[in-house]
């Protein structure tokens, strides 16, 4: 029975009150300055993070091991579309640890059979290939899209080209770092696997730029298996394309059979205000490849979706992973995807996102600039220019912070993508924090 976005809303609200009434780490729990210390001993440091533990989390809501609430904008970099802790993606989790998670693939299960069956009825693509993390089936939809070129398009042995856009971020594995241009993630990391990238047919190919790719496919059409590319780069800015871009995609891949794949682990599962970004451009690609909120945010789920024409390129024994396809995964990514077909999340985002860009557009202050993106995929930029340096993308995501609102900065940029089920009110009230910490800033020697 579909459940209403209020009816989950007063679930996660009686659930917060509960866990809002114990404040303070428990006695015997670490402070969070030691938490921070051994962090910072013992593991290897991946992204900068703020200065703070999250112990608990309902909805669009975060608390600290000290108690303090947060309204969170990040939703897990799109992993939590469906809200932190959603109480029907619990009750799947839980139900299924109680009866099977990992058995091997040597043997059927029935959920992974239920899923695939439910991805691809919902999504009208013909097979799924389900993986663990988005970078692992980021890597097997290039090597699914270079056995089709070699098989069907009759690519020479080991001449295939897989051409992606400048500015993507696609994982951060090896194979994948080979098709991206950031220095800062490809520093001390080579040497890189051929034959994939913006640069691999000569050329460069920008995101955007349908003259870039039209000369790469002039030059190595032939050779050319696939292009891969976000129809919304996330990593980049949550940047769409010029109108009519994707569009024009879909006709070269087909003018110069050449296969389209979409990389919709961020921008997909709802968060633009169509189940997948590419569809606001009324197109169909080969292969789409889904992560993040296919999990809920719970267990690691990814798959890559595809045409029959493509997926069946590969080769028995080519695709697997110990734990790909797990009955727990599975049974967590079916509720997942329930919650965002039943609570119509995606038609949520597209109203909720409309007026998300208005109240940001609305913004009384010198240092906004703009507000990108679709639906509750955004990011906003100001502008680093107060002579003293006081207003800045860190220090304001630092004043939000301070103040009861997580964002992630990246120079001028912030990213500002919360929960899908997020209710109206408080997430005007998240914007409301952002703008007076805009505006309190240039006042501000300390935070």
């Amino acid at each position: 029975m579909a459940t209403t976005v209020a009816e989950t809303l007063a679930l996660h609200l009686d659930t917060a009150a509960t866990l809002q009434a114990s404040t303070g780490p428990p006695e015997g729990q670490l402070s969070t300055a030691e938490c921070i210390r051994d962090d910072s001993k013992y593991s290897v440091q991946g992204m900068n993070s703020h200065p703070v533990i999250m112990t608990r989390g309902q909805g669009s809501f975060l608390w600290d091991l000290e108690g303090k609430k947060y309204i969170d904008f990040n939703a897990g970099f799109s992993a939590c579309n469906q809200g932190h802790c959603h109480p029907k993606i619990v009750e799947a989790m839980t139900r299924q640890c109680q009866l099977l998670t990992m058995p091997s693939r040597s043997v059927h299960v029935a959920q992974y059979a239920q899923f695939c069956k439910k991805i691809c009825e919902l999504t009208g693509f013909d097979k799924v290939a389900a993986m663990n993390g988005g970078a692992e089936a980021v890597d097997l939809a290039i090597k699914i899209a270079r056995s089709w070129g070699y098989k069907a398009k009759g690519i020479e042995q080991d001449k295939a080209l897989v051409i992606t856009a400048s500015d993507n971020y696609h994982g951060r594995t090896l194979s994948i770092l080979s098709a991206s241009t950031d220095e800062g993630y490809r520093k001390n990391c080579g040497p890189w696997m051929p034959n994939v990238g913006p640069f691999c047919a000569g050329n460069e190919v920008r995101f955007g730029s349908i003259e870039d790719l039209e000369q790469a496919f002039q030059s190595h059409g032939s050779q050319t298996a696939a292009f891969l590319v976000e129809c919304v780069q996330g990593h980049a800015g949550c940047l769409a394309p010029p109108d009519g871009y994707i569009e024009r995609v879909r006709e070269l891949c087909d003018q110069y059979n050449v296969l389209f794949i979409a990389d919709e682990i961020q921008a997909g599962l709802g968060r633009t205000g169509r189940l997948f970004s590419y569809e606001h451009a009324g197109i169909k690609p080969d292969m789409v490849i889904i992560g993040k909120s296919l999990s809920g945010g719970f267990y690691p789920i990814s798959a890559v979706l595809g045409t029959r024409r493509a997926m069946d390129s590969i080769e028995p024994g080519q695709y697997g992973s110990t734990f790909s396809g797990n009955p727990l995964a599975s049974a967590v990514a079916i509720a997942s995807l329930d919650v965002i077909m039943n609570e119509s999340l995606t038609a949520r985002a597209a109203d909720l996102g409309a007026k998300f860009e208005a109240r940001f557009l609305a913004i009384k202050s010198p240092y906004f600039d703009t507000i990108t993106g679709k639906g509750l995929f955004r990011s906003i930029y100001i502008h680093e220019t107060h002579p003293q340096g006081r207003v800045t993308g860190k220090r304001l995501a630092a004043l939000c912070l301070k103040r009861g609102l997580v964002v992630n900065a990246s120079g001028r940029r912030l990213r500002v993508a919360p929960a899908l089920v997020i209710d109206e009110q408080v997430m005007l009230q998240g914007i409301d924090i952002l703008e007076k910490a805009l505006n309190d800033l240039v006042d501000l020697e300390e935070i």
